[in-house]
């Protein structure tokens, strides 16, 4: 070979490979990644590729890149090829692999991948199995080609939605080279497993029988000499993993256990004679052998759960190993894949049916809660230095306090399975145990076996949610107990947290309030910032349940809240403010108005005097976090006033309204201040309804205002709560009013379309998102005004720019207003109910003049598809759409684009064809075949003609789905199919 030649053939690519590996600034390796890029889609990357990996002088870096180029082009560019040369590839591709049967390993498995997509594509081939076999030979050199291209195999063709090819040829490829072959493979496997000693501890030879496992027949595998060698492959280090993947994959394949249930008895016998090296394991401190030991008999538990749960006695071992797995596991680093076995279980010995099982496992829930308890004390520290219990682990100090809340969750489970009473009982025991133990040796912050008190707070904590109001057993006793724990604090803070887990109960006791309302206020005091905020938190549940008892000690309370406010990190006086709001909403509506001043006004001081010195970015966004205490007690004080009264609530805002409007005005670039006071305004709308109504104009013209002003998507967000609350389907509203707030829209509409006309859409997309949502509450809410608007076109259009954007949230919000908009052009509109479209027609509402379910009217059908056939909005629609899918358009996005395509196609189907082909013949040139192209178009043509237009969706989806893997295109340079920029002349 001349190797020289041939490596000026593929220099360049090795120029850029070597870039990308190299110390060079960022432009050069821009370049040198597009290069590649285009390289691989290249018809040029066919010979180059096979004479990088012919090469003996090139890299294997370079090779590795050439193996994984020449799969992505079997898989993608096969239509590149002549089809009487697609023999002559696989043929090289069989020869490639004998060439490199020794490794690079990496390169081999690429190889291997090629030649199963290549069999896939490559239909007129049926000795596939056999030939592979026969060519590379099953030599000790040879066999691991042919076992990695045996793994690969089944993987590939279930993954065989990315081949092109139609569903029915996938259907009759998938048969012919798995279902047809599966006893030959079963065959070859067992051969080779017998054929020596290495051979049977061989890992590739468990991942080809785990990769075949959903192909051949389970009783081909257990009753055969495979089930051997799998079991066997647990007592050897090197294969064990394997070994385990391959258990649990079987398993999971006896999930149906009615059909599987001769399988599951095979098997059964092999798995739990396993359970005596869980305890050796343990011993020897072998993590990775108790990780797989443990994985193994908890993912039996799980795919036999139903029968387990059917034949307690039979499975009772297994569940038994599965408890001492999570017993033994000191180092919690294996439990965690016991719990969901836990929780499947449960599900079932809950149910009525299974209540004798449940009987016979009452015990083993019990130990359970007793494990769990153990599991959940924080490590004792090797140091003398109790403040970093890990030693200075971090990863392993948040693992475990991930891992106490899922074990909580458990202690759940055993609560539902043993009762509430005996799970109560435990934790109470364990309190009272170390109490009579430790409690005299005690004093503040000195605690002896703290953990074990602490994790039995934290069993009772978790317990809470699971103990009914009217518990009379062991709550009367535990709660005197834990107001007289000592100081410490990890215990303070589990025992603060857990006394807000009970207050449904305290709501119900109101003897016990007292002292847990002491024991948590003086927490506030403590020197624990966690402590602290563990107090805030057990306080907002206290005030919200309990409201009823603390409305009449109001004067305390705020007496309380203004003395700590200042004192909490800012969530946790969202927390107590929260709780604080409750109380007053819980108040007579006569003392509403005054109860709230006397919470607020203090509130409104703070903001004046706040926004008077605010003159940092800190203290302005320290000024807004501010704001959000008012706007919780806005969104919690909502009370049912009589109609015809003044609403106390509202009567307040009023007060407040220049207040705030005031710090609005002095603050007109804060963005945290615009946005927390737009949030209040929204809450003011959302909480009282239509009794806003008296403020309704100013508030209007302050949003109005705002938003040109600022430019800002929050002023558009609080507008849209004005729509949807003062909407024309709500009987009761003026003609007057919702002319006023139609006119409050399109001043908003306005806006936007001008500010979208003066900015690219890359730098608005929260505008864009805000705007859509509002529009789309505007056409469903006011749609006899809105689609005959002027401004409509112009908001479609606005929408086609939208589409170019990248970010998730603002598409969405464009697509699901495009969505709501085309419904109207058919007889469905998008919401429920709206008003007539003739007020005097008495047909559509009921006697209380409410809206009655109705279709579109015509007239509304109309201006729709004449708004889409007009100016190019239809055409520019499907583009839009089309394009994203086929290039930017992130996965969330896909079913709305193609819902909009879908609309269109029903309500112009013979228009959406055309603008369709139309779009597709903008591509860039090779991207996609003619004969693709009209396959595409003749489909969507038969559709159409038998009626069969929602079947146009899946059509369009499949074709961009292939597009986009085919064309790894970039997202800019797409050259005529690139956004236009946006116009507005209004």
């Amino acid at each position: 070979m001349g190797s020289n030649g041939h490596t000026e053939a593929f220099a360049p690519v090795l120029a850029a490979l070597t870039t990308m590996q190299s110390n060079v600034d960022r432009a050069q390796k821009g370049k040198a990644h597009e290069y590649l890029e285009n390289f691989q889609k290249s018809t040029d990357a066919w010979t180059t590729t096979f004479s990088i990996l012919h090469s003996t002088d090139a890299p294997v870096e370079a090779k590795l890149f050439a193996a994984t180029t020449l799969k992505g082009k079997i898989i993608f560019d096969l239509h590149q090829l002549p089809s009487e040369t697609i023999a002559r590839l696989r043929d090289s591709l069989l020869s490639l692999l004998s060439q490199y049967r020794a490794g690079p390993k990496p390169i081999r498995t690429q190889l291997c991948v090629c030649l199963a997509n290549l069999a896939i594509q490559m239909t007129e081939w049926k000795n596939v199995l056999q030939l592979v076999v026969s060519t590379l030979g099953t030599d000790s050199q040879s066999i691991a080609s042919v076992l990695e291209f045996l793994h690969v195999l089944p993987e590939e063709v279930t993954e065989g939605r990315k081949i092109n090819l139609t569903e029915d040829e996938l259907v009759s490829r998938t048969q012919e080279l798995l279902e047809e072959n599966a006893d030959q493979v079963v065959s070859l496997l067992t051969q080779y497993s017998q054929s020596s000693a290495t051979a049977a501890k061989d890992p590739q030879l468990l991942e080809c029988i785990t990769s075949w496992l959903k192909e051949v027949p389970l009783n081909d595998i257990v009753n055969g000499l495979l089930l051997n060698t799998i079991i066997d492959s647990l007592s050897e280090d090197g294969p064990f993993e394997c070994g385990v993947d391959c258990l649990c994959a079987m398993f999971r394949e006896t999930r149906e256990v009615d059909e599987c249930l001769s399988v599951i008895q095979t098997l059964y016998p092999r798995i739990v004679s396993l359970k005596p090296r869980l305890a050796v394991a343990a011993e020897e401190e072998d993590t990775d052998t108790f990780r797989g030991l443990t994985r193994i008999f908890a993912e039996a538990g799980e795919s036999w759960v139903v029968l387990i749960a059917r034949m307690p006695e039979q499975f009772q071992t297994l569940v038994e190993a599965i408890l001492e797995s999570a017993a033994r596991d000191k180092e919690r680093d294996a439990i965690s894949m016991t719990f969901n076995f836990w929780y499947e279980f449960k599900q079932y010995l809950t149910l009525d049916k299974y209540m004798q099982s449940r009987l016979q496992y009452v015990d083993t829930y019990s130990k359970l809660v007793d494990v769990m308890m153990v599991q959940l004390e924080y490590p004792k520290p090797e140091s003398a230095n109790q403040k970093d219990l890990f030693d200075g682990d971090r990863d392993a100090e948040e693992k475990f306090r991930y891992f106490r809340h899922q074990m909580g969750d458990v202690l759940k489970d055993c609560t539902e399975v043993i009762g509430t009473t005996e799970c109560l009982a435990k934790a109470f025991k364990a309190l009272e145990s170390w109490l009579n133990a430790h409690a005299s040796q005690s004093s503040a912050g000195q605690i002896p076996e703290w953990q074990k008190l602490e994790a039995a707070l934290f069993s009772f904590r978790a317990l809470g949610r699971m103990i009914p109001p009217d518990e009379q057993i062991i709550l009367p006793q535990l709660m005197p107990l834990i107001v007289q724990i000592p100081d410490h604090e990890k215990v303070r803070f589990q025992a603060v947290m857990a006394l807000g887990r009970y207050t449904e109960w305290t709501a119900n006791h109101p003897e016990t309030l007292q002292p847990q309302f002491n024991y948590i206020t003086t927490a506030f005091d403590h020197r624990s910032r966690e402590v602290v905020k563990a107090a805030a938190l057990s306080m907002r549940f206290f005030c919200q349940d309990c409201a009823s008892l603390l409305k009449d000690f109001t004067a305390q309370l705020q007496q309380f809240y203004d003395n700590v406010l200042d004192r909490l990190p800012m969530q946790s006086q969202e927390e107590l403010t929260e709780g604080i709001a409750a109380v007053v909403a819980a108040q007579p509506v006569e003392h509403t108005y005054e109860i709230l001043k006397l919470f607020c006004d203090p509130l409104m001081k703070r903001f004046m005097t706040m926004a008077q010195s605010a003159t940092t970015k800190k203290q302005t966004e320290l000024l807004a976090d501010s704001i959000q205490l008012l706007t919780i007690f806005i969104q919690w004080v909502q009370i049912q006033v009589p109609e015809g009264q003044q609403h106390p609530a509202v009567k307040y805002c009023q007060e407040i309204f220049p207040i705030l409007s005031t710090i609005l005005d002095n603050f007109p670039q804060s963005s945290p201040i615009q946005e927390r006071i737009c949030r209040c305004w929204r809450y003011m709308v959302l909480s009282y309804r239509t009794a806003i109504a008296p403020l309704l104009p100013q508030l209007a013209d302050k949003l109005a205002a705002g938003f040109t002003d600022s430019r800002q998507g929050c002023f558009l967000w609080a507008s849209d709560a004005i729509v949807r609350e003062f909407s024309e389907d709500k009987g009761r509203i003026d003609q007057g009013t919702l002319d006023a707030i139609f006119n409050f829209y399109q001043q908003q509409a306005t806006t936007f379309l001008r500010i979208l006309n003066d900015l690219p859409p890359e730098e608005l997309p929260d505008i864009i998102e805000d705007f859509f949502r509002l529009a789309l509450d505007v056409f469903d809410f006011y749609p006899t005004r809105a689609l005959p608007s002027s401004l409509t076109p112009s908001i479609l259009s606005a929408s086609c720019t939208a589409l170019t954007l990248l970010s998730q949230e603002p598409l969405m919000a464009t697509l699901h207003f495009l969505r709501d908009f085309l419904m109207y052009g058919g007889p469905d509109p998008p919401v429920s109910t709206y008003p007539a479209f003739d007020e005097n027609d008495s047909t559509t509402t009921s006697a209380d003049g409410s809206s009655l379910p109705r279709s579109n009217p015509p007239e509304l059908q109309h201006a729709v598809r004449s708004l889409l056939q007009s100016n190019g909005i239809g055409e520019s629609l499907v583009q839009r759409c089309l394009t994203g899918m086929m290039y930017s358009f992130p996965a969330g996005c896909i079913p709305d684009a193609s819902g909009v395509l879908l609309a269109l196609f029903q309500m112009l189907p013979t228009d959406s064809a055309a603008w369709t082909a139309g779009t597709i013949a903008l591509l860039p040139q090779g991207s996609v075949s003619e004969p693709e192209r009209e396959r595409l178009s003749r489909n969507i043509g038969q559709r159409i003609q038998s009626g069969e237009v929602r079947k146009v969706r899946t059509l369009l989806q499949d074709f961009c789905a292939g597009f986009r893997r085919r064309n790894v295109a970039p997202r800019e340079g797409l050259g005529r199919l690139e956004g236009g920029r946006f116009r507005f002349a209004g």
